[in-house]
């Protein structure tokens, strides 16, 4: 018998832009998918079109190129499952419903919003919850209180009507979830579904179970907000006689305080984002962050998502996609929900710009670089963010850690001078800079040999020296091996610094 094929999917609704949370449950699917040899597809699930928001399809697909997730099938792919959009699917839904109601598991429910929500108040009357399930239906006009005649003429009157799920009335229901092992149900708890609406269109739950089915979905890796979905789902799969995929349930990303799901509340309180691109709403204008935008590289990103809720087992942190997907396992994911942590996204961000080589990094400082009117070649601004580079998180950081390098001290830190510029470090410093006016090679071990000898040989103290000298070359107590500045920007601007520190600072009464 041939191993059945693997074959995952994600299947987001173009409602609004795509939570990390989704590209996590991507990121999963497509981990196992490559892990296992099988195939990754997209569909966009966009059957409540009330729900629809403009802009959202490309959002989701521009997201995913950043990230690095690939689709084997999709909209922009194509493949032999398609249409992968469920609004051009429609047709083929009404048909499914239809042949639930001719086998006994679903029926016609004819009751209007009104009548429900005057049933709903009484029962709230009575500190009730009113559930249409399987002992209220039989109050309710629909096709099983109704006689088929009834049904038939309501039909041609044009009556509005949903077709409902008829759930098994005390019934246990049996699931098993590749991460929550054995999971049980009592079907008396469960409502009846609405699985086709009176628009003509399908709901999530009946479009998502025949989409899986004709899409040959072996394995459903979603989120833990859908467990409560898993028995209907399952329960529909045995009406239909069709053979069930497996199903894994994620479990959530959560917030970094107190306790709850992480959401784009949480982001803009604390200040990180929650979309993986910036996404300006387009009713009002207003403008979510994005890791692309906050300055993220996209492999420290899926990095850091990877193990939220997965562990490798040893410990390693840094993966790059093609060791995530050797390493990658459903057995290794966790039940319990993980934390978000900003301080380690920005580590694991600060490790790959650390890991990236230096001409790359220049290349996407230059337009920084050249807005603050400096002019650098790309060769000797590679060499300058190899100082630099520990001491970054972001490549923005950079100018930062960098500017000294080409800018002149505009101003000198206030407190460093306080703190560190002394009685005798006037006088110390232009006998250093006699010294440095003497070399002929000005390299940075050279330089700092002979200013090492100088300061030992005159009994200087080495902070007393340095902490002057930094002062003025880089106008405050930061940067990296002084030395190694110093022969950066060359003898001639040392000399001009020491010059304009000396008449800036003075000597201190």
């Amino acid at each position: 018998m041939n191993q059945k094929e693997i074959r995952v999917r994600f299947a987001p609704s173009p409602t609004g832009p795509l939570h990390i949370g989704g590209v996590r449950t991507a990121l999963y699917n497509y981990l196992f998918a490559r892990k296992n040899g099988g195939k990754m597809i997209l569909r966009i699930e966009d059957t409540d079109q009330t729900r629809f928001v403009a802009g959202a399809e490309n959002y989701i697909n521009e997201a995913f190129n950043w990230c690095g997730i690939e689709f084997d099938e999709s909209i922009e792919k194509g493949g032999e499952y398609g249409p992968y959009k469920q609004s051009e699917r429609k047709h083929i839904y009404k048909d499914y419903a239809e042949q639930l109601i001719n086998s006994g598991n679903a029926y016609y429910a004819f009751d209007t919003t009104e009548e429900l929500t005057k049933i709903r108040s009484e029962f709230e009357a009575e500190k009730k919850t009113f559930i249409y399930n399987a002992i209220e239906r039989k109050n309710l006009r629909n096709s099983l209180t109704l006689s088929k005649e009834e049904t038939k003429k309501l039909i041609s009157d044009g009556e509005a009507y949903v077709i409902r799920f008829k759930m098994p009335e005390d019934e246990t229901v049996v699931m098993n979830d590749l991460i929550r092992d054995r999971v049980e149900v009592n079907s008396s708890v469960l409502d009846d579904k609405i699985l086709f609406k009176s628009d003509g269109m399908p709901t999530y739950h009946l479009a998502n179970i025949v989409d899986d089915h004709l899409m040959k979905i072996s394995h459903v890796i979603r989120g833990e907000e859908w467990l409560p979905s898993l028995p209907l789902h399952v329960l529909l799969y045995d009406a239909f006689g069709w053979e069930k995929p497996e199903f894994a349930h994620l479990p959530l990303l959560l917030k970094p305080d107190g306790n709850g799901k992480l959401s784009k509340r949480d982001g803009d309180r604390l200040g990180f984002p929650v979309f993986p691109l910036e996404w300006t709403d387009p009713k009002t204008g207003n403008v979510s962050a994005g890791y692309r935008e906050d300055g993220y590289f996209p492999q420290a990103f899926i990095n850091m998502l990877a193990l939220l809720g997965w562990n490798p087992g040893d410990e390693r942190e840094l993966f790059s996609m093609e060791e995530l997907i050797e390493a990658f396992s459903i057995e290794r994911v966790g039940k319990s929900g993980s934390k978000f942590d900003l301080e380690k996204a920005k580590w694991f961000n600060h490790q790959y710009l650390v890991k990236e080589n230096n001409e790359t990094l220049a290349e996407l400082l230059m337009p920084i670089v050249i807005k603050n009117g400096v002019t650098v070649n790309q060769e000797k601004l590679s060499e300058i963010i190899a100082l630099v580079k520990e001491r970054a998180t972001f490549v923005a950081d950079l100018w930062g850690q960098v500017d000294f390098f080409f800018i002149r001290p505009k101003d000198y830190d206030a407190k460093a001078v306080k703190k560190r510029w002394k009685a005798n470090s006037y006088d110390l410093m232009l006998e250093l800079k006699e010294l440095l006016s003497s070399f002929e090679d000005f390299e940075s071990d050279i330089v700092e040999n002979a200013v090492k000898q100088w300061i030992e040989a005159n009994e200087y103290g080495m902070g007393a020296v340095m902490n002057a000298f930094r002062l003025l070359v880089v106008g405050a107590l930061k940067g990296p091996h002084l030395f190694d500045i110093v022969a950066m920007i060359g003898q001639e601007e040392t000399l001009e610094r020491i010059d304009q520190g000396l008449n800036e600072l003075g000597r201190k009464e």
